[in-house]
């Protein structure tokens, strides 16, 4: 259906919308993906240069999983490059990174929605990967 919608002054064409004051307005979303790409030097840098980063951008369990890892900056980008995905493939304009949690690993890798996109009611699939300079992620909405 590719009918245009005004709610709230915003048009939006089959789009999900979670607007300033956390009401979420969901239309036509079938089916979306999202894709982000990140050089993981630059998220080490920058978790370098400001420590608190880390605790605006992920979850407890997000940073303790990098933590046990060898090269904890390589795994938190590919969690920040998963979290832009679902942002792009949910059209979000306003949201909390909190509100997108990247849990387990491998093939069991998946995305729990909190706050106000856990009222979405939508499948989300991810996929992520990184190599020694790049980190990336796929994300697939139904």
């Amino acid at each position: 259906m590719n009918s245009l919608y005004q709610e709230s002054g915003a048009y939006r064409d089959g789009a999900t919308r979670v607007y300033r004051d956390g009401a979420v307005r969901v239309y036509d979303l079938l089916m979306s993906i999202g894709i982000d790409l990140l050089e993981i030097e630059r998220m080490e840098q920058a978790l370098e240069r400001r420590p608190a980063l880390a605790l605006r951008l992920f979850t407890d369990g997000e940073r303790e999983y990098a933590a046990s890892r060898a090269r904890p900056g390589q795994h938190l980008a590919a969690r920040f490059c998963a979290k832009e995905a679902v942002a792009k493939a949910l059209r979000l304009e306003a949201w909390s990174h909190h509100d997108v949690e990247v849990v387990g690993e491998g093939a069991q890798t998946q995305v729990a929605l909190h706050g106000p996109l856990a009222a979405l009611g939508v499948q989300v699939d991810v996929s992520l990967t990184h190599s020694r300079l790049t980190a990336g992620a796929v994300a697939l909405v139904r």
